[in-house]
């Protein structure tokens, strides 16, 4: 017979049992039975805050384009490729050098009317390139309004200011010295002016300044063209071309020595340039004209640096004859 006090019986299993539950249920007891995959995780790392927007850079904007007039009023002599068929349309070379500028970033105004001349409208200009002939302030050949009478004082003063000024071809055969009269401030500003011409025919022009910034790469070249004589020359000229007058058919070249014929020259803080090319629309075709007139007007513009210290001994010895007394 078995002793009843070691043996459990089925009621104190029982009640062990509810026991052990109630102790689960209320966690004082241990659950060990959690899968690997419910353990905590760690952490993400933090992420890199958001650039702010003035942290993040702005794309560079692209230069403003040079503001520059072109100024074709004839009170002289008109030129046929700057003759326009109606009011409104465009010359030959008016269309060209608007066709040109965009190559450089500048933005050309074309325009025959001298009203532009006052210190208001010119100020919204870098610089101008004068194709001209007479008197300005006169309405003259093309019956176009002329520039006030106080207008070359205005362009001179804004030239010396720090703008630019380009002259081609006949902008020399303007304002012309009268006869034992004194050379005319404009004359002054261009550093020349027009002498005479023969028939159009072949030169050789001779680069006389291989490093002058923008057309430094420019080599000798031959071109049929309108050759000005010049007079009056500024003592302070940069030479650039030369006109060989022994490679010319016509004795009233071939007596003179080489003298200049493209040039630079600085005015007060503001930048002059001059090329007596420009004539004739097989000319503005040519692209050692289009180089020198866009190397010309980089420079004007101040697009582009180069040196204009004076040389015209060195580069056309013997014509001193031809600078201005005054």
């Amino acid at each position: 017979m078995q002793d009843s006090t070691n043996t459990p019986n089925r009621r104190d299993v029982l009640r062990s049992a509810s026991a052990l539950a109630a102790a689960f249920a209320a966690g004082a007891l241990p659950f060990t039975s959690a899968r690997a995959d419910d353990a905590p995780k760690p952490a993400d790392p933090p992420k890199p805050d958001a650039p702010k927007p003035a942290d993040v850079p702005k794309p560079a904007e692209p230069p403003k384009p040079k503001k520059v007039l072109f100024f074709t009023k004839s009170s002289g002599f008109e030129h046929p490729v700057i003759r326009r068929a109606k009011p409104d349309e465009l010359s030959y070379a008016e269309k060209t050098l608007v066709e040109m500028g965009k190559k450089i970033g500048c933005e050309i105004t074309a325009t025959k009317d001298g009203g532009y001349f006052t210190p208001d409208r010119l100020a919204g200009f870098d610089a101008v390139v004068f194709y001209t002939t007479g008197d300005l302030t006169t309405p003259g050949t093309d019956k176009q309004p002329p520039i006030p009478k106080e207008g070359v004082d205005t362009l001179i003063k804004w030239v010396e200011s720090g703008k630019g000024f380009l002259g081609l071809h006949s902008a020399d055969d303007t304002f012309l010295t009268p006869a034992g009269g004194p050379v005319h401030p404009y004359i002054k500003l261009v550093g020349g002016e027009f002498n005479k011409h023969g028939s159009s025919q072949n030169a050789k022009i001779i680069a006389a300044d291989k490093s002058f910034g923008p057309i430094k790469d420019l080599a000798d070249f031959e071109l049929i063209e309108e050759w000005y004589k010049v007079r009056n020359l500024s003592p302070d000229l940069h030479i650039i071309l030369v006109q060989d007058t022994q490679s010319m058919s016509d004795p009233q070249y071939r007596q003179l020595k080489p003298y200049p014929q493209t040039w630079a020259r600085s005015q007060g803080t503001g930048r002059v340039f001059y090329t007596s090319m420009g004539h004739r629309e097989e000319v503005w075709k040519n692209p050692n004209f289009e180089k020198i007139v866009l190397g010309g007007l980089s420079w004007v513009t101040a697009s582009a640096d180069a040196d204009v210290k004076p040389n015209l001994k060195e580069t056309a010895p013997g014509t001193e004859d031809l600078l201005r007394k005054d």
